[in-house]
């Protein structure tokens, strides 16, 4: 069986600072993708089908946001023990990884996907939806959890290919998804030619078919690639979640999945103390609130490159590479963040002028809390870089506590205290207050706490691991590296 080496080049080879850029490039693309599906979907279902679908779209987003929160540190902690094996030269467990994670993911997003259908009015009534925006509401998930399986899967295994090295490939297939996506939106919304015309839930089915052949299209091209972490023959038997493996995805994933948790309900609180103000100021949030989301890109790219290639580093016990990288994205993270804040600093009126009326209060008021709270993303983007490095060595709850910490601890009662001295000003602090101390808590575990000496697996599971002559078991590799 071939190695990693000659299939792929690994992360802990080369120069790092430019692997790490045109590692976390098509990361990057990926997620503006995913942003620009998003909104397109939204324009469609807003400006033709009215007010009540979007909202009902609005509805769904949040659950469908939970629910992918769920299985967003599954995938992570998956990302991180391929990488970890990787680099370890370990390509048979590389192998058993994405054996136990497939057969996991299949057998939750079915479970997820039947129970979610069965219940979507229950969920939707325990959310309070409107009554008006209740029948499109159902329509659109009762599709959306049918197409959970293959958008779980397709996650799954774009996330494993990252932790693999891969991060070009992702991005093919994520656009191949989106492409389809926007396209079918339109065709199945209003049934053009032999089309039925489907409403909202149109614009579901676009998402499920998009899914659909963007995951059948990434495995098959896989296996004609001959991927090195392909299954076939008697490695069909890995689909049996290996119980080792299987603690180490869900026990250490959860507090990954969690850390999204933790920032989504952060959100939603400081959107209620900003409804407090009135319409102006919310106008006034929700627009900066937009261009914050692709500010926050880069560092999110950052963080996910740095933990895949800090993974294959720690796996091949290469401790100073790890920390060079560590540097290298704290570096651009600055570079490129800055740089974009810079931009929209300098055009801040115009740039809040693509969602505000330009003569209006709130473009007033957006203007003013971005110059309060716009640059603070930086410290945002440096937290989540050393987050990155952190987790791939298994530690994964100190940064759930440091974000608890900072985004509930910090950010909401800094604004309630300070709200009648300083009005909706309280609120705007509160950003960079919050991420100052997140980046400090950071930065403090970083140098002085004991992540470098934590493990994805119990040590004797993984010197127990089974070889079958594909790659050395990873204890012997690093004695020979040690």
């Amino acid at each position: 069986m071939s190695s990693p080496r000659s299939r792929q080049p690994l992360l802990t080879e080369g120069p790092i600072a430019r692997t790490l850029l045109f590692f976390a490039l098509p990361i990057l693309g990926s997620t503006v993708l995913q942003s620009l599906n998003a909104s397109v979907n939204a324009m469609w279902i807003g400006h033709y089908l009215g007010e009540a679908a979007l909202t009902a779209g609005s509805n769904s987003s949040l659950i469908i946001f939970l629910l992918l929160s769920m299985v967003f540190g599954v995938s992570m902690a998956s990302t991180i023990l391929v990488g970890q094996s990787l680099g370890a030269r370990n390509i048979n467990e590389a192998k058993r990884v994405v054996g136990t994670g497939t057969g996991f993911f299949v057998a939750l997003s079915i479970l997820v996907s039947v129970a979610g259908y069965l219940g979507t009015e229950s969920i939707l009534r325990l959310l309070g939806t409107p009554a008006d925006a209740l029948p499109f509401a159902i329509a659109y998930l009762h599709v959306i959890f049918i197409a959970m399986p293959p958008m779980y899967f397709l996650n799954f295994l774009m996330m494993t290919l990252r932790g693999a090295g891969d991060s070009k490939t992702p991005l093919i297939f994520m656009g191949l998804a989106v492409v389809l996506d926007i396209v079918l939106n339109p065709l199945l919304i209003f049934g053009v030619g032999p089309l039925p015309k489907m409403g909202i839930a149109g614009s579901a089915t676009a998402t499920l078919i998009a899914q659909i052949i963007a995951l059948a299209a990434l495995i098959t091209t896989l296996y004609r690639r001959k991927h090195f972490l392909r299954l076939t023959g008697a490695e069909l038997s890995y689909l049996k979640p290996d119980p080792a493996l299987l603690r180490a995805l869900v026990f250490k994933g959860l507090p990954m999945g969690l850390q999204m948790i933790v920032i989504s309900s952060s959100a939603i609180l400081m959107m209620r103390l900003v409804n407090a103000y009135g319409s102006h100021t919310v106008a006034a949030y929700g627009a900066a609130s937009q261009l914050w989301t692709y500010v926050q890109m880069p560092a999110m790219a950052i963080g996910a490159a740095v933990s895949s290639m800090s993974a294959q580093n720690v796996g091949a016990r290469l401790w100073d590479r790890v920390s060079r990288i560590a540097r290298a994205g704290l570096l651009y993270n600055f570079l490129l963040g800055g740089t974009l804040i810079g931009i929209i600093y300098l055009f801040n009126r115009a740039a809040l002028g693509l969602f505000l009326p330009n003569d209006g209060e709130a473009i007033r008021l957006a203007m003013h809390l971005n110059i309060i709270a716009m640059w603070s993303f930086l410290f945002f983007g440096a937290t989540f870089v050393l987050f990155g490095v952190v987790r791939s060595t298994g530690a994964v709850w100190p940064p759930l506590v440091m974000l608890l910490i900072s985004m509930w601890l910090i950010r909401p009662p800094f604004a309630l205290l300070l709200q009648s001295r300083l009005g909706a000003d309280s609120i705007w602090w509160s950003f960079p207050l919050g991420s100052l101390v997140a980046m400090l808590l950071a930065m403090s575990y970083y140098r002085w706490g004991g992540w470098r000496r934590a493990h994805m697996l119990e040590p004797t599971a993984a010197e127990q691991a089974p070889s079958t002559g594909q790659g050395a078991p990873a204890s012997s590799v690093m004695q020979a590296i040690d």
